[in-house]
């Protein structure tokens, strides 16, 4: 009696049980890299929003800006730069596209203070505070991430959502967790 050529079940078996634990020791490490990597862009995106709100700041003598949209290119709304839209910011930063006032980058929602939304050189925003929080705690980040007009990021490790305030990042957060300048 010939025999078949092939693998047995048993082999086949083998094979998939080896395939399973290579999976169950590399998916963490790649949901843990993710996370970082979303970390490392939210706090970039902040800095980001920084840099903008500084430029904004010293070149329409209105202070800061009124929200995040003004800071980001001409859209619908003007069609020249202006105060309104200072071109300073990318789409997604700005809220600009998709249209929200709390835009979402790299599985992180920016959330913009600030005491004036309608700033004029009469009634100007001297303070600001921009937080990004994980939108899945635990999936797409862990921390949140607090930045200021004293241009610093401030992370806070709990993994809870954490607000801002129009007069810069609180000294302490409500939800705990250790709060450090990065």
């Amino acid at each position: 009696m010939s025999r078949e050529k092939g693998f047995s079940l048993i082999e086949l078996l083998i094979v998939v049980a080896i395939m399973l634990i290579v999976a169950a020791i590399a998916i963490p490490s790649l949901v843990r890299s993710r996370m970082a990597a979303n970390e490392a862009s939210a706090a970039a995106s902040l800095k980001q929003i920084g840099i903008a709100n500084t430029a904004y700041l010293g070149f329409f003598g209105v202070g800061y800006a009124g929200d995040l949209a003004h800071l980001g290119p001409p859209n619908g709304g003007c069609v020249k730069i202006s105060f309104e839209c200072a071109d300073l910011l990318d789409t997604v930063l700005s809220g600009i596209t998709p249209s929200t006032p709390t835009p979402i980058k790299s599985g992180y929602q920016f959330t913009y203070y600030i005491p004036n939304d309608s700033p004029t050189p009469g009634d100007q925003n001297s303070t600001y505070s921009v937080v990004a929080s994980p939108v899945l705690p635990g999936t797409s980040g862990q921390s949140t991430f607090c930045f200021d007009n004293s241009i610093s990021v401030f992370k806070d490790t709990s993994g809870s959502i954490t607000l801002g305030d129009p007069t810069g990042c609180p000294p302490v957060w409500p939800v705990g967790g250790t709060v450090n300048p990065i």
